[in-house]
């Protein structure tokens, strides 16, 4: 099986391969622009760049499966919080889609991304660390390290390969 993964952050690859560890398969990591804003500002700006990656990383990489995984922030009546979406596009059915994590960010970072900054960097400045995006997330800061980019991309992912093994067993009969 070959697996296009339409991104080459560390964090997002991590996670697509923990979801495969007992099949032959072979990874292939491709930069895949989202086609929404850096920033995805929505639930569904952050699912539209999700399959936007999947769709394409499939189409480019000319695999049996392509994945896009894809972080943003959703307004809430609570505050803004973080959001993560997958998909997963392959040849024979639909984009499958799957959310994860929900977690409220303090006011002091909801401020400068809804001024138009990207949740990455503020998250570098905040935590006063380099490429937090990259390695535990703005989750692992603010769950302590409890919860890390790593496991919460995992999570969507066993979402999506739980679905397309169901789809793919339960719905071609």
């Amino acid at each position: 099986m070959k697996i296009i993964i339409g991104s080459k952050n560390l964090a997002k690859i991590t996670a697509v391969k923990n979801c495969f560890p007992n099949q032959e398969a072979e990874f292939i990591a491709m930069d895949i622009p989202s086609g929404v804003n850096a920033q995805p500002f929505s639930d569904e700006e952050t699912i539209l760049g999700a399959v936007n990656r999947a769709v394409e990383a499939l189409n480019q990489g000319n695999g049996d499966i392509g994945i896009g995984l894809e972080g943003g922030v959703q307004e809430t009546s609570q505050g803004l919080m973080i959001c993560n979406w997958g998909a997963l596009a392959s040849k024979d059915m639909a984009p499958i889609i799957a959310g994860g994590a929900r977690v409220l960010l303090p006011e002091e970072i909801a401020v400068r991304l809804r001024a138009g900054d990207e949740l990455g960097p503020v998250m570098d400045d905040y935590a006063n660390m380099k490429n937090v995006r990259k390695h535990e997330g703005a989750i692992g800061i603010f769950t302590n390290g409890l919860v890390n980019r790593v496991e919460m991309f995992t999570h969507v992912m066993n979402l999506l390969i739980g679905q397309y093994t169901y789809q793919k067993t339960h719905l071609e009969d």
